[in-house]
């Protein structure tokens, strides 16, 4: 590629970190990640309740991992991703990336509350307790305060900038968590069994198991893009109402 080209490319791709010009993008791309969110949910649930045989030891409970394990790594991962953008903002003073980050938030609580409530259930008929004071139970539940807590610094202040700039802070002091979570299992005597997926080994489980837990996890990520995509166009809405652009599309809607 010529150092022409790769100008050019570069101001398109940069062209859209303005809110004015990503407000399109993201209405493009909606229906594109919710078809796939829905055929890949609907792909990884047909796999881990039909396909994916009985577990020998754990039974049919066993099947809450195909729901609980990818909810499990969005949490952490949509938690990443959203100080990623958090920290932009605060680095670059982009307003769009501290937009990205509001809109994360949400997609990143649910995805906790999901793996904690489908944690419970599996915990009753593995553990005979619906919740124990874990060393990965405990952390991932501060993720979930972690998630609400960015939520409401940011609305408890009302200039929206400041409100990025003091969430931005916190998302990345949280980060610390992450790793936490993660490697919980290894650095201490929990109940919660190990990672059944690893870069640096094979699956510990049947491939249909694995199957079913990529393509679930995959449609829970394709589902967080659309979320959040939904999601920052109401908020760049909501933040550039004085702006002519965002008159002129209120008026073409109309």
């Amino acid at each position: 590629m010529t150092g022409h080209n790769w100008t050019r490319a570069s101001v398109n791709w940069f062209k859209y970190s303005s809110p004015q010009t990503f407000f399109p993008l993201a209405a493009k791309l909606v229906p594109w990640f919710g078809a796939a969110a829905a055929l890949l949910c609907v792909a990884g649930l047909y796999i881990g309740f039909f396909v994916a045989p009985t577990d020998a030891q754990q039974g049919e409970a066993y099947r809450i991992i195909f729901i609980h394990v990818p909810a499990a790594w969005m949490s952490m991962f949509i938690y990443v991703v959203m100080a990623f953008w958090a920290g932009a903002g605060l680095v670059f003073n982009t307003r769009l990336s501290g937009m990205m980050a509001s809109a994360l938030a949400p997609s990143g609580a649910l995805m906790t509350f999901i793996a904690l409530w489908t944690g419970a259930l599996w915990g009753k008929p593995t553990w005979g307790t619906w919740w124990v004071w874990d060393a990965r139970l405990t952390s991932e539940l501060i993720l979930l305060f972690l998630y609400f807590g960015f939520m409401a610094l940011q609305a408890a202040i009302d200039n929206p900038r400041r409100a990025d700039k003091a969430g931005a802070v916190l998302a990345l002091t949280g980060v610390v968590n992450i790793p936490i979570i993660y490697f919980s299992v290894q650095w201490w005597n929990t109940l919660h069994q190990g990672a059944s997926v690893s870069l640096k080994s094979a699956p510990s489980m049947a491939a249909t198991m694995f199957a079913g837990m990529i393509v679930m996890a995959l449609g829970f990520w394709m589902y967080s893009i659309a979320a959040a995509l939904l999601r920052v166009r109401c908020i760049i809405l909501e933040r550039e109402h004085r702006s002519d652009w965002v008159a002129q599309h209120m008026g073409t809607l109309k």
